[in-house]
């Protein structure tokens, strides 16, 4: 049985000095206040072009970022994969609007894929469809009632046409690519692209992956209806279930617009779904892969039950469990140590340009019930036992 309380090895890749930066950056982002201050300090400082690096970069960069290039991630990298952690590495710059950087961040997600060739210890690559094409457009395509002026169209195929290459060297490379879930005003079109994909490059292999965020109540359906498209498609179909990113602008949206919240009643609603999805799933293992994205210790337990209930080996290719670096070490390296497949999402860019990602990092853990808190308690333990 796996114990998610086993501190020495939740940290044993970490120095003391590790764990006390760990613990004083928990410890402010689990005050409201504290994060209110810093993100509108840190902005004002970005406005105004003042450097701050050298006050991010050894502190909440380091703590949940893995470097500002491809080559800076070699030690994070290295230092999971002693411990049997794999990495996804994440370029987490966000918010570009024009070709030229769209195709700046298409070349950088390719250059991810070909550092994952060959190399156990990085599993998967993945991007976000808006940080390659405009999230107008993708908002306009997701309303089947529009109508496209010929150079809306011109940027649609040309968004297309980046997802085309991303996954074909993918495809190529025998590496897995995510393709991560958004916003439900641009959803429609993401998964319309990505099965396309699926259909494509997953006859064998699962290359390519589409998200779930099952904080929707409408995705366990969608769930099972994406087993008659395999099945009909005669490919694997790829899922990485999270329960999502997106909850407070979603609910407000559809206040504003007056349409029915796409979001769960409650967290009681999401939990459930997304337990039920791991076990359809697994009853249907041989049309499914899945990677596990979850912070929540139940739902890692029950997949590991799952798996083990259904004589699946826990390093069993089709599935994985994820986690973000930084945060949940108690499960994914005790996972890891259980002998499942297990692998950290490592963001990187440069500081100026991940800083919205971090904000919305520290943003999330201060809403999350229990989040800082439960890793606080734990960072706590293992100072006290490393003393004793």
């Amino acid at each position: 049985m796996i114990s998610f309380d086993n501190t020495e090895i939740a940290f044993r890749s970490k120095s003391n000095r590790d764990l006390r930066r760990a613990y004083w950056l928990f410890k402010i982002i689990g005050s409201p206040t504290f994060v209110k201050i810093g993100k509108i300090v840190t902005n004002f400082f970005l406005a105004i072009r003042i450097p701050i690096g050298w006050a991010i970069k050894p502190t909440i960069f380091k703590q949940f970022c893995g470097g500002e290039t491809i080559p800076e991630c070699s030690n994070t990298i290295q230092s999971l994969g002693a411990f049997g952690v794999g990495t996804i590495l994440d370029y987490s710059v966000e918010g570009k609007t024009s070709d030229d950087d769209f195709d700046k961040t298409v070349d950088i997600i390719i250059e991810t894929i070909q550092r994952a060739k060959n190399d156990n210890n990085i599993p998967f690559a993945v991007f976000k469809v808006s940080g390659i094409g405009r999230f107008d457009l993708l908002e306009k395509a997701s309303d089947n009632s529009n109508q496209f002026t010929e150079q809306e169209l011109v940027g649609l195929n040309a968004i297309k046409s980046r997802i085309e290459k991303i996954c074909q060297k993918a495809y190529e490379n025998q590496v897995s690519v995510f393709i991560d879930a958004e916003e439900t005003w641009i959803q429609d079109i993401i998964d319309q692209w990505t099965n396309e994909q699926m259909v494509k490059f997953n006859e064998t292999f699962p290359t390519v992956y589409n998200t779930l965020q099952m904080y929707r109540h409408d995705r366990l359906s969608y769930l099972k209806e994406m087993l008659e498209f395999a099945k009909s498609h005669k490919i694997i179909y790829a899922v990485k279930l999270v329960r999502g990113a997106y909850m407070e602008k979603e609910r407000a949206r559809a206040v504003s617009k007056g349409y029915p919240s796409p979001i769960q009643p409650d967290k009681n609603a999401t939990d459930r779904d997304y337990n039920e999805a791991l076990n359809f799933i697994i009853h249907n293992k041989e049309h499914f892969a899945l990677c596990a994205g979850t912070h929540n210790e139940e739902s890692s337990l029950k997949l590991s039950e799952l798996l083990q209930q259904n004589s699946i080996f826990p390093d069993d290719s089709r599935f994985y469990f994820s986690q973000l670096l930084g945060m949940s070490d108690h499960i994914s390296y005790n996972l890891a140590d259980a002998g499942y497949n297990v692998a950290k999402y490592v963001p990187f860019g440069p500081i100026r340009e991940v800083m919205p990602y971090l904000l919305r990092r520290a943003d999330e853990n201060t809403s999350v019930a229990g989040q800082t808190g439960r890793e606080l308690s734990l960072l706590t333990k293992e100072r006290k036992r490393r003393k004793s």
